[in-house]
């Protein structure tokens, strides 16, 4: 990974600080429903205003499209914030259709309103880029999720001002590049989900990458089709046999073992508690849905993950929102938790549902990283180059 400056680059006192955050967390009737987001980013402002910075906090807020729309201002967020901060944060409302003039001294810390509400802002602008900027003296990047954005709040400014990485940033792109980049080998992949069609870059980067890859999931029914084992009613996406075959032979010339179910939990309706059995998967019933993996199958992902020396996971293992089809989810997190525990593991996860899934197994405070990032976390995988990231490589060191 290019080396990026962080706050350990500069001397922040008396500097106007325009640090670029990830505020848009579930908000009801005003209040902020969950803080995970908010918590991560507090450190990174709170350094910032002990070393004698004026804090601008910039932020998105779901999907104004350029204009104002009173249920997704930031305000709401304010207090939220100021409790995380443990220091006053005074709201700024702008509608950023000319400079906003903004009052803020050393030590202090202002939220200003939603960038959506500039229609430049999703497409980087140069004149909104350039308003920006005209806030402070330099620029610090601390939201990693909206880094594979090329906007004006995330690429743009870093380009007109000098522009560092936050901590939080630090720490996921650290977490990362040791995963994947300057990884300790073996490098273990568990990828989950549903469809194949929806991570066909990310299993074509993996396999390139990694020496093992678990396949699990409703997309492992798609891989065992394409290798002729029958499916029953299972979710599958059968159009996509050839593809998944075209992967499974990238994989085999990259060196990569690509592990599938050799037995899985099967029942005949969708439901928490369905009547299920396990069948290996050369017997999968017609009339049977695959619904978890079975239990020589995480007999095997123990044993993969015990031969490996970093782990990157993303997506659960089968229908792990009901009872008992979370056992295979729970299973290889649990082993692979222990395993980082024990410091024989470097475990970093990412994606909507395999923080719930981790979140499910009560052990994502035992893996060495754990992404809320999304889409950026995605595309990272997928081997994507993130504007977010790229334009803080790019200022001059």
């Amino acid at each position: 990974m290019a080396s990026f400056r962080t706050l350990d680059d500069v001397n922040l006192k008396g500097k106007r600080v325009v640090c670029r955050v990830d505020l848009n967390v579930p908000v009801a009737n005003s209040v902020v429903t969950d803080t995970t987001r908010i918590d991560r980013v507090a450190p990174t402002m709170r350094e910032i205003l002990n070393k004698g910075g004026a804090l601008i906090v910039i932020a998105h807020f779901d999907r104004p499209k350029g204009k104002v729309i009173p249920e997704m201002s930031l305000k709401p967020i304010a207090s939220a914030l100021e409790k995380a901060l443990g220091h006053p944060v005074r709201f700024v409302f702008t509608d950023w259709q000319s400079q906003p003039k903004v009052d803020v001294k050393p030590g202090e810390c202002v939220l200003m309103e939603n960038t959506r509400y500039h229609a430049g802002e999703e497409k980087n602008d140069a004149a909104f880029s350039k308003m920006l900027a005209g806030l402070g003296d330099i620029y610090v990047n601390d939201a990693f999720s909206a880094a594979h954005r090329a906007h004006s709040s995330t690429e743009g400014v870093a380009k007109l001002i000098p522009a560092y990485a936050g901590r939080a940033m630090e720490a996921e792109l650290k977490a990362l590049g040791a995963a994947l980049e300057a990884p300790k080998r073996p490098v273990i992949a568990i990828v989950g989900g549903a469809k194949v069609s929806t991570k066909l870059d990310l299993l074509g980067n993996l396999v390139k990458k990694v020496d093992a890859l678990v396949i699990g999931g409703a997309m492992a029914n798609t891989f065992l089709y394409a290798q002729g084992h029958g499916v029953g009613k299972s979710l599958a996406e059968t159009d996509m046999a050839d593809t998944a075959r075209s992967i499974m032979k990238t994989a085999e010339e990259s060196g990569c073992a690509v592990i599938l179910p050799v037995d899985a939990i099967v029942a005949n309706e969708f439901k928490a508690h369905a009547q299920s059995h396990d069948y290996g998967v050369d017997a999968i019933p017609a009339n049977g849905m695959i619904l978890d993996l079975g239990p020589l199958s995480i007999d095997r992902i123990r044993s993969a993950i015990d031969d490996a020396h970093t782990l990157v996971w993303n997506g659960p293992l089968g229908a792990f929102e009901m009872e008992p089809f979370d056992a295979a989810t729970v299973a290889a997190a649990a082993h692979a938790a222990e395993r980082t525990k024990a410091k024989k593991l470097i475990s970093v996860a990412g994606g909507g549902d395999t923080v719930a899934a981790l979140n499910h197994a009560k052990v994502a405070h035992d893996f060495t990283y754990v992404s809320t990032a999304g889409g950026a976390f995605l595309e990272w995988l997928e081997g994507k180059t993130l504007p977010g990231v790229k334009a803080l490589e790019e200022t001059e060191k």
